[in-house]
């Protein structure tokens, strides 16, 4: 098993480094995508991701059930990539986000923290690094930003591999 959490701002080359792990690799390769589209400039952004992945990936969409997803995909010849974690926490705390059952947030990152260290594998998860601007207006900005810094310390604490990318320059961290 191995643990890779890559961190950045956005458009800082995040994706682009996940994606040549996951080519490296040699292995079979999911790629968990979490983000659920609303706009047609999102829904672009999104279109790009799309165009570089290989045709032999396989892509898994899911926005808010997360830890689930992942021990359903993961298996010891196989790469998993999850883009992006604060993605998936937008989904969650979102109110226009959540399915219409609710999701409880604590839970789904806790149930992530939880499976995490015992998926087989390799695992390479993408996050934003969020908390390095000026502390946001409005209650749930507040929050999304703090609860991104929160997630991304815990992944970072059981992952093998820490990178921040800046500029498309990774430095590794762990």
């Amino acid at each position: 098993m191995s643990l890779t959490l890559i961190l950045g701002g956005a458009r800082s080359g995040k994706s682009g480094l996940a994606e040549q792990i996951a080519k490296d690799s040699g292995l079979a390769v999911t790629y968990i995508a979490t983000a659920q589209v609303y706009d047609d400039e999102f829904g672009n952004r999104v279109a790009q991701h799309q165009s570089r992945r290989p045709a032999n990936w396989q892509t898994v969409e899911e926005p808010h059930h997360l830890a689930k997803v992942l021990a359903e995909e993961v298996a010891p010849e196989r790469c998993v990539i999850v883009d992006c974690l604060t993605l998936w926490l937008a989904q969650c705390i979102c109110p226009e986000c959540v399915p219409p059952e609710g999701i409880d947030w604590y839970r789904q990152r806790e149930n992530l923290l939880a499976v995490l260290p015992n998926l087989p594998g390799k695992i390479v998860l993408v996050s934003n690094e969020v908390g390095m601007g000026i502390v946001p207006l409005g209650e749930i900005n507040r929050q999304f930003q703090d609860e991104a810094g929160r997630l991304n310390q815990t992944v970072a604490a059981v992952c093998d591999e820490v990178f921040f990318v800046a500029a498309g320059l990774p430095l590794k961290l762990k």
